[in-house]
């Protein structure tokens, strides 16, 4: 079968479509663009400075998966995020339903992980310390 190149452009847009997803929260949004990349943003914010782009998802989830138990904008400033994109993602995190977190207080603002989660942080940060001995 041969498309058209007016058939082919639209078949190109719709495939951009379906692979491009926004997901918008309360106070953050993300983003799985068409180059595979995840970018988390601050909702209703168009500048670089609020947003944080990822290789992928599962990086998302590695950084998640790294943090502690109770963690904090410290904690994700420790992994080399800065300003307040940290802040962003304590909350994306927290709004975001493949990550089972709640916010436990605003000022300062922290979250935490719920019991299975906790639990594989443990073992995350155990598996660490064994490695590093």
């Amino acid at each position: 079968m041969e498309l058209s190149r007016a058939d082919a452009v639209a078949l190109k847009e719709q495939l951009g479509d379906a692979v491009v997803a926004d997901r918008e929260f309360f106070r953050t949004a993300g983003r799985h663009r068409e180059d595979g990349s995840y970018e988390v943003r601050r909702r209703g914010a168009d500048s670089t400075g609020n947003a944080k782009v990822f290789r992928d998802f599962d990086a998302v989830e590695r950084l998640y998966e790294r943090l502690p138990t109770e963690f904090d904008a410290d904690d994700v400033s420790r992994t080399g995020i800065t300003g307040s994109r940290r802040h962003m993602l304590v909350r994306h995190f927290a709004e975001h339903p493949a990550f089972d977190c709640e916010i436990t207080t605003r000022s300062p603002l922290c979250a935490k992980k719920t019991e299975q989660d906790a639990r594989n942080a443990d073992d995350a940060q155990r598996e660490e310390v064994v490695a590093s001995d």
